[in-house]
Order: structure tokens, then sequence, then C-alpha cells
């Protein structure tokens, strides 16, 4: 069964977004992410008298390792310089998690995570002050206070792209300037930097093909970009004489809403999920060694289970992109060169994936409302979508009557994630057959994954006119219907290809044994409702 969704306040609605004036507002005269880079280049201009004293590095929710970190590297080089010492803080945000519906899994993974990482930075005497914001507001007045405590002279962070986080650092800007303090932000989750990428009238690419061909050029003629930097350096002892309260402090607390149902529950998923860089490169190491051959075969194939299974590492920024594909460089004989003309075909598949990772950060800063609920088409917004609430219960625990959207809601609901072929075929099920608004389920994901990105999952939601037809896809990427008898046990004992269509290819006395549901819709009836209420609905729409 689905987890119950906790309470929410109605300025929380999960449908709730600005409208698409506003929208275009902030993809144009307002887009924070145009502000900070404003800022950023402003800053780095200056010639700035402030000696370093006391360093401090903020880790953010996305880049929770010591090891290749651009701004911990930074803050530790910085904080060799002068006199004072490198300290370290995390920000807890109950009211993020509870804003983002962010899952148990995804919460404790990081969490896991960061007690790794504290004791990591307690061997080199580096403390991780845990700090907690209550009010989402007011994070960067809790660093200026910190700041002004403990006589920090620099402050160093990685960029994180969506806007609330972009809008959160210019008050951070302002705040910090009023002190006299230094902020120097950094460029840490891709290769190349978002918006980089343009096309030949100078404007950003916004189409995948193009932005992945040009990104293939430009990496394998720079393969320096895949170079890492090294851990920071470990701060004199008596520094646990001085700030003796910041090392140990004990990690947050996850509030009662975002705790697994059971013990039982969570020592399951932190099996499957082990947290940490150590974990995440073994991870690594183990699919480069032994899946990464047959990836490009069986990428599309979920019983094969090929895929690298990183993606919660990358989202918590456990390990870094360049680690995993410095790692892929040196698999490839030491050639930058990914494309499939000069890569092995299951690395540069593998390869091709981690670059959409990019793209959709780059799309963030050239559409930024695609953060704030929005579709980047912005006359989706316009379809009136059904109000099925028989429907979305079964979609949420695949019930709908069909074995490949079945199985995969099954297995999200089960491990906290899912195959990424199923990924395309659940979404398409709901927006597009039950004709129910794609924001829900898109909530749906982000309250069960424990690879949650923000980035990645509004863009893999993104509604189009493409759909799934799941019956073919099942026969295609599943021939044997191994994954559908794991995860759905009903059909376990369904004979050839009549387990991806049962009701249609059994006798009705043969189905009724089965104890399985009817599908909830007619998938060819469904899909023309939907093109037909797409084309009706967006027709005339005037974003």
């Amino acid at each position: 069964m689905p987890r119950q969704k906790h309470e929410r306040s109605p300025s929380q609605d999960v449908l709730k977004h600005p409208s698409t004036k506003r929208a275009k507002e902030i993809n144009g005269p307002d887009n924070p992410y145009d502000e900070l880079l404003q800022r950023i280049e402003k800053a780095n201009k200056a010639e700035s008298e402030v000696k370093p004293r006391n360093i401090l590095h903020w880790f953010r929710s996305k880049d929770l390792r010591a090891e290749d970190n651009r701004a911990l590297h930074a803050a530790s080089q910085t904080a060799k310089k002068g006199k004072g010492a490198l300290l370290t803080c995390f920000l807890f945000s109950p009211r993020d998690l509870e804003w983002h519906g962010t899952s148990p899994a995804r919460s404790d993974f990081m969490l896991e995570g960061l007690k790794l990482l504290q004791a990591q930075l307690g061997a080199l005497n580096i403390p991780l002050l845990q700090l907690t914001a209550e009010d989402r507001g007011e994070k960067a007045a809790k660093i200026a206070k910190l700041v002004r405590e403990h006589d920090v002279s620099h402050v160093f962070a990685n960029i994180e792209y969506e806007v609330d986080e972009l809008r959160r650092d210019l008050d951070l800007f302002e705040k910090l300037g009023k002190e006299d303090v230094q902020l120097v932000l950094h460029h840490d989750q891709t290769i190349l930097e978002p918006r980089k990428l343009v096309n030949g009238s100078g404007a950003p690419h916004k189409v995948f093909t193009p932005y992945y061909k040009m990104w293939l050029k430009e990496v394998s003629g720079d393969p320096s970009l895949f170079d890492t930097v090294e851990a920071p350096a470990a701060n004199d002892e008596n520094i646990k004489v001085d700030y003796k309260d910041f090392f140990d402090q004990p990690i947050p607390e996850l509030p009662k809403d975002k705790q697994f149902a059971s013990e039982d529950e969570r020592e399951r998923i932190r099996k499957l999920w082990p947290a940490g860089h150590a974990a995440g490169m073994k991870r690594l190491q183990d699919f480069l060694g032994n899946k990464v051959q047959s990836y490009a075969t069986n990428r599309s194939t979920p019983a094969a289970d090929n895929s690298s299974r990183l993606s919660p590492y990358f989202a918590a920024g456990t390990i870094s992109v360049r680690e995993a594909l410095c790692a892929a460089h040196t698999t490839n004989s030491s050639s930058a060169d990914f494309s499939s003309a000069a890569c092995p075909a299951g690395l540069s598949s593998w390869v091709r994936e981690v670059v959409f990772r990019e793209f959709y950060r780059h799309m963030m800063c050239v559409t930024p409302h695609k953060s704030l609920n929005l579709p980047q088409n912005l006359k989706f917004d316009f379809v009136e979508w059904e109000d099925d609430e028989e429907g979305w219960k079964k979609w949420c625990e695949g019930k709908t009557g069909v074995p490949f959207v079945d199985a995969g809601m099954r297995q999200l609901n089960t491990e906290a994630y899912m195959h990424n072929r199923l990924r395309m075929n659940t979404s398409s099920y709901l927006r597009t057959n039950l004709l129910i608004d794609y924001r829900r389920g898109e909530r749906y994901f982000v309250e069960h994954l424990v690879d949650w990105d923000l980035c990645n999952n509004t863009q893999g939601w993104e509604p189009s006119y493409t759909v799934f037809n799941p019956v073919v896809q099942a026969e295609k990427c599943d021939p044997q219907g191994k994954y559908i008898r794991k995860w759905v046990p009903e059909l376990r004992d369904v004979k050839g290809k009549a387990v991806f269509d049962p009701f249609a290819r059994l006798s009705r006395e043969e189905f009724d044994k089965l104890g399985y549901p009817q599908p909830h819709v007619d998938y060819k009836e469904s899909k023309e409702r939907c093109i037909q209420r797409y084309k009706h609905n967006m027709a005339d729409a005037e974003p």
C-alpha cells in the first residue's frame, strides 16, 4: 500500500503554481539565475581587502561529500592563507521537506550520508555544525548569524539551480555584504555550466540532441573538465579546544511524517540504498566493471536490472558527476570521446544518460518556471484534467489492470525506486489514459523516490503529445514477462504473451481466477479522449 500523504496547508496544495504570465517574467526580466550570475561576476571583479580569518563552507543537500567538492576545496585553500580555521555547516530545513514532499527514503538517505560525512570531517579536525531553519525564509539569516558569532571572513557554497534556492543565495549576498563578508559560489553539479552551450544564434539549446552533440565535442576537446579536486586539508588539532561544541553535534531528526512506517522498512530500504560516498563509489566501480558492457542492450529491459542505480548518489551529491565520468574516462582507455563512434556502446549509452542530467539543469536555468509547478510548454497549463479519484487510487497502488504500469508502481512502493522505462510508462498512463493532472503524479514520485531530484523529476514528468502503449512497451522491453511476474504476483503463473494483457488475451473464466483487476479504462478510447482534449484546450490558449 502507498504511504499516506501527510497533511498540507492550503498554500502548499500540490497543484498550486503562479500564473503563466508570472512564469514568463521569471523566465525573462526576473530570472533569478541571471541576477545571481551578475552578483557573482561583480564579486569576482571587486578587489577584496578582506583577509582570510575563519572560513565557512555551507553544505547543501546536493553536495554531501568531502571528495571532489569544488566549494569545499576552495574554502580549504582559502583557509590555508589565513590564521583561522575551516568550519563547515549543514542547514536542516524540515519545512523544505514538507514543501517539496520529500520521501522518507530520500530524507533518511540524506541524513545517513550527513552522519558519515560528519565523522569523515571530524577525523580531519573539521567541525560540521548542524543548524536548523524552522522557517524556509530564514536560511540566509541563520548563516549570517553564524558568521557574526565566529569571526568568519568568507562563506563558500555550491550553486543550486532551482528558483527558491537561487533567491536564497541572493538574500545571502545581501546579508553577508552588510557584514563585510565574502560569499563565494561555485558551479559543482555539472561538467559544463548551465546555459554555456548555445546554438548558432547564441541562444541556449532547448533540444537535447544538439545539446548532447555539442557536449560531446566540448568534453572530448578538453578532458581536464573531468579533473577532480582534493578533499579538504586537516585543521590544526587545537580547533577541538576552541570549537569543541561544534564537533559531534547530533544529526537532525526527521519529522514524524518523514519517518518510515516501521523499523523493518527502514532497514530494508537502507540495505537497498546504503548511504555515503564510499557506497556510491563501490556501486560505480561495480557498474563499470560488470554491467556497463551490456548497458546499451539492456538499459530498457527492467528485468535485467542493468542500470547503475547511482541516481540517489547523484541526487544527494554523495558522489560527483566528475568522479563518475573520470572513472568512465579511465574505462574508455583514457579517451574523453564518449560518442558512439569512438566509445564502446554500453559506456556511450550510459554517458548519454548522465548528460541528460546536465541538460535538465541547463534547462532549469533557461526556463526557471519549471521549478514552480508549471510545464515547459505553458499551454499544457490550460488542459482540463479529469477528477478520477478511483483511477488515481488504482494508479498509486498498482491496480490499474495494466500489468506493465502496475509492476512499475509496485516497484516504486516497495523499493523507493523505479526503472526509468517504467517511469516513462507510468507517467504517460496517468496523464494520457487517466487524464489526471501530471502534477499529482509528479508529487507522488517525490513522496516515494529515494533519488528524487527537482530538476530531473519535473522535466521527466513534462506533459507532451507522446503516448506510450504499455502493452507494446512490455512486449518490447520485458519480452519474457519477468519484470511483470516479479512485481505482479497475481500474474506469476500466466503463460506466454497473455501476461502483457491478460484481460484481452485470456478467457473470462481464466481471467477471473487470477484475482487481478480489469483495466480501469480502455487504452485506445482513453488515448483518443486525451489527444482531443489537448487539441481542444490548447488550440487557442494564450499563456
